[in-house]
């Protein structure tokens, strides 16, 4: 995966913690080691490129700069201040959505930039439909345990008995709770949202009812799907789209909150001061070196093998007789229900690190396990096509993974 210029920048990087943090050093080489030996499904993680890192890790982090462009409350800005609206240019840029979006590179992750969006358009106590955790929903839709769920009255609408998207049961609770917002999008959600469906049904809601539900979309997932066409976009569709921009975007670990202009005011106070400090600038430059890359060519490439390595792991699965959840896959990831087996994700998910190949466990639809113990597990092709595997490889993993599956099975 590294080539010998990526490389050398690692050594030096080792090196010069080592001259100061020796037992540091030595954890993060056991890390990378542990990286690069071991196969990667984890649908929510993937690798960057040394241009990524070496921002990420760059002298922006000495500079403390809380607030807004040109609104700082420390001086000393100016220089950072340019590159947070790169930042901002290249992000709008990406999705093609300049002249519509306003953009806010500042939250440090996914579930930041959701809470920053539902402090913008919410008031504690206000109701919010969304997918629920079990179904396929992030902990910020609205899980007892979450913040979210403890300060909004969270609504959650299903799937069906195939897994998808129950659009009728949206409809229906869309009527019955009024919602203030309606959330989309998913984090083990393996078909394709139809964000122009619940935009209608969100509107034909408003027509009726005079209330004003707003529509926002969380794309962590999907973003780089979305920015390749290989999902329908949430750009000119929804009021509000938060995403991550690692995973599929191949980049820094951070987040990011689009919104129509009119909301541009109340996403930046929800930011700031509503729910961060000072931004990571040297995150923040990673971030915009992300967005370069996502700006060029072959990275549409990359999506297009990300997304035919992962039907054909799925459909491998399925020729051996697994359960995958909605049937398969339009995106980079999938479920596999495990019920029929008697494993559990989290037995699945133990025995596989000891072989050398990492995913996650997973609730399934109708699940009957906790939620720290599943009934399934979550798998992902972007990491492994970034180190370059192709179908072949993703099928001799499959054959891996279901060893391990029987093997388990025969001890219960």
């Amino acid at each position: 995966m590294y080539s010998k210029n990526d490389m050398d920048y690692i050594a030096r990087v080792s090196a010069a913690v080592e001259a100061s943090a020796p037992d540091v050093a030595a954890i993060m080489k056991k890390e990378f080691e542990r990286q690069n030996s071991t196969v990667n499904l984890i649908a929510s993680e993937n690798f960057v490129s040394t241009a990524v890192m070496a921002a990420a890790g760059s002298w922006l982090t000495n500079k403390y700069s809380e607030g807004m462009v040109a609104k700082r409350y420390y001086s000393g800005c100016g220089v950072v201040d340019e590159i947070e609206l790169l930042c901002r240019k290249k992000w709008l840029e990406v999705f093609g959505v300049s002249d519509t979006y306003h953009v806010n590179v500042q939250p440090h992750s996914g579930s930041q930039a959701n809470f920053a969006a539902y402090t913008a358009v919410l008031k504690p106590g206000d109701t919010v439909l969304s997918m629920s955790l079990s179904d396929g929903g992030h902990l910020t839709h609205g899980s007892p345990a979450n913040n979210s769920g403890k300060l909004y009255n969270f609504v959650h609408y299903s799937v069906t008995d195939e897994g998808v998207i129950d659009y009728d049961d949206l409809e229906r609770k869309l009527d019955e709770c009024s919602p203030k917002l309606v959330v989309c999008g998913a984090s083990s959600y393996s078909r394709t949202i139809d964000f122009a469906r619940i935009r209608a049904l969100v509107d034909a809601h408003n027509a009726e009812s005079g209330d004003n539900t707003l529509l926002m979309a969380d794309i962590a997932h999907i973003a780089g799907l979305v920015v390749a066409g290989y999902h329908p976009t949430p750009f000119g569709v929804c009021d509000i789209v938060t995403c991550t921009t690692h995973k599929t975007l191949r980049g820094a670990r951070g987040g990011l909150i689009f919104c129509k202009l009119e909301l541009a005011g109340a996403v930046d106070k929800a930011v700031f001061p509503g729910t961060q400090g000072g931004p990571l600038q040297h995150i923040i430059a990673a971030k915009c070196v992300t967005a370069e890359e996502c700006l060029k060519p072959e990275y549409k490439d990359y999506i297009r093998r990300v997304v035919e390595n992962c039907a054909i792991m799925a459909q491998e699965f399925i020729s051996m007789g697994y359960k995958v959840v909605a049937g398969g896959t339009d995106n980079h990831l999938f479920m596999l229900d495990l019920t029929d087996t008697g494993v559990s994700g989290l037995a699945a998910q133990l025995e596989l690190e000891k072989r050398g190949i990492i995913l996650n466990r997973n609730c399934v639809p109708g699940e009957k396990r906790s939620a720290y113990e599943t009934s399934g597990v979550r798998i992902g092709t972007a990491p492994e096509t970034t180190r370059g595997f192709g179908p072949d490889d993703f099928i001799k993993v499959a054959h891996r993974i279901d060893e391990a599956i029987k093997y388990l099975a025969s001890k219960e």
